[in-house]
């Protein structure tokens, strides 16, 4: 079955890919960026192989979501998935179900420092984010198609909704959730680590020893990974236009929004955000 790794963009998903992989793929804590390939994207292109090549419409591929799902759980183990999808329901087809979900890790980031690092990823103007973080169809592309047999080459859509629709459709009713909060993972990440730890010893044993959970605190900081991307080793870049790549790794602080955003843009995102901004202590 599945544990999906889920978040908005840019809210700390693969910094939790990172901790989970120097965990269960090495042995001695040390995070090595290859390894990210062991928590896949869904959904991709090739996920859908042999099920339908349609896939540049959310109405066709809505379909087949289960039923891929289904084919990623025939290996008979436990299959981490990082996803940004919503976990919605469109007329009778679900984005997941009990069958194929064990559980699920949910993060969120403060939504003042998401549209910084959302528009920094994918190269539009803070107004531009805000608009997407607002707009209840929201989608993003984040691959291309590479199987010829495709009926075309755009990439998969995934579907985020909102911000706020986003983190309400995967805290509120979902079973086995361990829920994060970004700014915890910064501050407290030993904390954060064992909570993690003990989330997943629930389905998988993780032998951990004072000395592995130090190597994965170190290994997955901020600056060892951005040196990984420098040195080319890391492959979830966008692009700008001409083709170049576009920095993943930024800053990776919290409260940036203090010095970056409008008083215009700061206040539509607190009113638009208020409930879910309390609730989270944000605001």
């Amino acid at each position: 079955m599945i544990i999906w790794i889920a978040s908005y963009p840019k809210s700390g998903n693969t910094l939790v890919r990172a901790m989970l992989s120097s965990l269960l793929f090495s042995k001695d804590g040390n995070f090595n960026i290859n390894d990210l390939q062991y928590m896949s994207n869904y959904p991709e292109s090739y996920h859908f192989e042999g099920i339908t090549n349609k896939l540049s419409r959310i109405d066709d591929i809505k379909k087949f979501w289960t039923i891929s799902q289904d084919k990623i759980n025939k290996n008979n183990k436990i299959n981490f998935l990082k996803t940004h999808h919503l976990r919605c329901g469109i007329n009778n087809y679900t984005f997941t179900n009990s069958k194929n979900t064990l559980a699920t890790i949910y993060i969120v980031r403060d939504p003042r420092d998401v549209i910084i690092s959302f528009s920094k990823h994918y190269n539009i103007s803070l107004e531009k984010a805000k608009e997407a973080m607002f707009d209840h169809q929201a989608m993003i592309q984040l691959e291309k198609g590479k199987n010829p047999n495709m009926d075309s080459d755009l990439a998969i859509r995934t579907l985020l909704g909102s911000w706020s629709d986003h983190y309400n459709s995967w805290t509120k009713n979902n079973k086995n959730l361990l829920f994060l909060k970004y700014e915890n993972l910064i501050k407290n990440k030993k904390i954060e680590l064992l909570k993690i730890i003990k989330f997943i010893n629930n389905y998988i044993k993780i032998n951990v020893n004072e000395s592995k959970l130090e190597n994965c605190i170190n290994s997955t900081a901020f600056e060892n990974m951005k040196k990984q991307e420098e040195n080319g080793l890391f492959n979830e870049n966008s692009f700008y236009d001409d083709g170049k790549k576009i920095k993943f790794f930024n800053s990776g602080k919290e409260g940036n929004w203090k010095n970056v955003l409008s008083k215009e843009i700061l206040l539509g995102i607190e009113k638009k955000f208020e409930r879910e901004m309390k609730e989270l202590e944000y605001i």
